[in-house]
């Protein structure tokens, strides 16, 4: 067998035949260009990664009639083969744009009859597993009676013939708001007829509501899902499970951009235009003297030096673990935070075929769903794997009997990946930042009304059904350039702009919301610092006409009196200061004022509510040190000024903030005080003793 004959049958493997079948009949026309929209996505993306697909194009519910079967044995009228089933190519794209809009009844069941019979003329009893149809419609014309028989006869006859020769089907069906207002007898009777399509055969079936779900609803790329490993389970050294691993998402990127050189002749077919890029190693003393691969050896800086390590170092030193999954324990549920899970989701099956294993998962999965547990495990997916993943296990339970129970995997973090962030409470905030009654009743209003999943309704942007924004706009551009090299960057598509922007219509629907939200607060303008143009004028030297201009101070030194803790309410004062995150000193700035404070309204002579006053500013300082984590401030400057106290003679002071029970900050309170909550409630007893 030549070369050039296994390329080819090679082909045939991975190529893959659809047939999209469009419903463009009058209630459609609404959907029709962004029916245009996800057809051409799936027609660029296999110019990208499925070059050898092949692709027809069937419409129905046109007012002309064109395909083979009305030529051979009549019938199946308003259906137009606008493509037959070729390799996919620029062409094609040029084709779904734009569509015709019928202006007949659409039937999507002499549709699927005559896109079938085009994938067996093609291709016969080959290609089993590859041939594919794509429906797209609203189910909302009648469909007409069989000869023979009843239109469910008709339905599972094509299902079988669909199933027989390894023929797979996407449905998705587009019902908007306007649809409801049509006949629902009709409607239901379709529905009933398309879920036989998903029993009987290899047929999915989605609902969408809108177009910009209509985008996401198509599989425009296939990706044949392969194992990462495949080997034991191992519960024990006694007891090991046959399991295979899949990915179940990934991330999904940018294809290769690769080099591109024009140096090969337009003549040449074969010619990849690929750049080769070599490296070439110089003597540092000699430029012009070549280093052979077997005098290089790799060197790692460690401070100013570099240290050279060679191959055999490198390898003696390099971590070999052996293949394998080891079961390390089992922990609650709660013990594991979802926002622990990192990277992809994969998913745990037993060996295909083997029954015993298919027990063992089963029961297994089973029994931790029934005691609320996960399992931790450690995985080393390949041979050579350099480095260990320990992730967690969690039970999936199937609800369909021809489906077995299996476990998804997430992978957990080492401790170097934990990064602990310490939010404070809202309600650790001063009062006057809290809200009122009101404002937080308009703003639970405000949350209520732009929920995205309203009850009795399709949820908005569902995950499965929203397009990556930044992929969809890449390659619509890339088709884009290949048809006008010089195009420029065109503006986002409509469709796409209503997934990162907010809906008019949902805007307009809660304008007496939104309005009251605004009105219960109100709006200022942040104040910020800056640079002080004034200039400073010192004394000048006698005799002396000049002007002195000197740089602007630092502003933390040069606060107005509004910047300070001032006399007649200090409280609020270290409140705005402790709100200021121009500079990182004014946290610092403010805790080190109200300390000064505090102490000055300690020693001042006996005046009214004094004490009253301190123990405010007292209450403020130990609530922001929380808030700031600032702990050890509060905590020292509360045992220095409970003994300057002591030296002074001010008792009563003493015994007064006791009584307001202001003690130590403990851990209970902070995780950042070394204080336990015992020795924060006897601090004064334990000082008077």
């Amino acid at each position: 067998m030549s070369l050039i004959t296994k390329v080819e049958n090679l082909r045939d493997i991975e190529r893959e035949g659809l047939v999209l079948v469009l419903d463009v009949s009058p209630p459609m026309h609404a959907i029709v260009p962004e029916m245009q929209k996800i057809c051409s996505m799936l027609a660029i993306k296999k110019l990208i990664f499925g070059k050898y697909d092949e692709v027809g194009l069937v419409v129905f519910g046109t007012a002309e009639t064109r395909n083979e079967l009305t030529k051979e044995v009549g019938g199946y009228q308003n259906v137009t083969v606008m493509r037959d089933i070729k390799v996919v190519d620029g062409d094609l794209v040029e084709v779904l744009q734009p569509l015709p809009q019928g202006s007949a009844s659409g039937d999507f069941l002499d549709a699927i009859i005559v896109a079938m019979d085009m994938l067996i003329k093609k291709y016969g009893p080959t290609n089993k597993g590859k041939k594919r149809l794509c429906l797209i419609t609203n189910a909302a014309s009648p469909v007409k009676d069989p000869f023979e028989g009843t239109k469910e006869d008709q339905v599972n006859t094509i299902a079988s013939q669909m199933k027989a020769s390894g023929m797979k089907m996407n449905c998705v069906i587009v019902r908007t708001k306007q649809d409801l207002d049509v006949n629902k007898r009709i409607m239901e009777e379709n529905d009933l007829l398309l879920s036989t399509f998903s029993s009987k055969s290899s047929c999915k079936t989605v609902y969408v509501e809108s177009a910009t779900s209509l985008l996401g609803a198509l599989r425009t790329r296939n990706i044949t899902p392969v194992t990462i490993y495949r080997g034991d389970f191992e519960l024990s050294s006694k007891l090991k499970i046959k399991v295979w691993v899949y990915k179940k998402t990934c991330e999904e990127k940018f294809p290769t951009l690769k080099k591109y050189s024009n140096k090969a002749p337009l003549t040449d077919k074969f010619a990849t235009h690929e750049i080769k890029v070599d490296h070439e190693y110089k003597n540092i003393k000699d430029q012009n003297r070549t280093v052979p691969p077997d005098q290089r050896i790799k060197g790692y800086r460690y401070g100013p030096q570099v240290v050279p390590i060679s191959s055999a170092e490198w390898e003696a030193v390099k971590f070999k673990p052996e293949k394998g999954v080891k079961l390390l324990g089992f922990t609650d549920t709660a013990n594991i935070m979802r926002h622990y899970y990192m990277k992809d989701v994969n998913i745990f099956i037993a060996e295909p075929g083997n029954k015993k294993a298919i027990l063992a998962v089963s029961a297994l999965a089973r029994a931790m769903k029934e005691t609320n547990k996960v399992a931790i495990i450690r995985c080393v997916w390949r041979q050579g794997q350099q480095n260990v993943v320990v992730g967690v296990l969690t039970p999936y339970i199937s609800e369909k009997d021809n489906v077995a129970d299996s476990f998804y995997f997430n992978v957990l973090p080492f401790a170097e990946d934990v990064r602990e962030f310490q939010f404070p409470s809202f309600s650790n905030f001063p009062s006057s930042m809290q809200p009122n009654t009101q404002q937080q009743e308009a703003a639970d209003k405000l949350v209520s009304a732009l929920d995205l999943a309203p009850p009795n309704k399709e949820e908005g942007l569902r995950p499965e059904f929203t397009p990556n924004l930044v992929l969809e706009r890449f390659y619509r551009f890339l088709e884009l350039k290949s048809r006008h090299p010089d195009a420029a960057v065109p503006p986002l598509d409509e469709t796409l702009s209503r997934i990162r922007e907010i809906d008019p219509e949902l805007l307009s629907q809660n304008k007496s919301i939104i309005d009251e939200f605004r009105g219960c607060f109100e709006i200022k303008e942040n104040p910020k610092l800056k640079k002080s143009s004034r200039r400073i004028i010192r004394e000048k030297p006698s005799g002396s006409n000049e002007d002195v201009d000197v740089k602007d101070p630092d502003p933390i030194e040069c606060m107005s009196s509004s910047e300070k803790i001032g006399d007649q309410n200090p409280v609020k004062d270290f409140e705005a200061m402790m709100l200021r995150r121009d500079s990182p000193a004014w946290v610092d700035k403010a805790i080190q004022g109200m300390k000064n404070k505090i102490l000055y309204l300690v020693e001042k002579p006996c005046e009214g509510d004094r004490y009253e006053k301190t123990l405010e500013c007292l209450v403020a300082l130990r609530k922001a040190c929380i808030i700031e984590q600032e702990v050890k401030q509060f905590n020292d400057f509360l045992i220095h000024l409970y003994k300057l106290c002591q030296e002074k003679g001010l008792l009563s002071f003493c015994e007064y903030i006791a009584a307001q029970h202001i003690s130590l900050i403990s851990k209970k309170e902070s995780a950042d005080s070394d204080v336990t909550e015992d020795e924060s409630m006897n601090f004064y007893v334990k000082t008077e003793t």
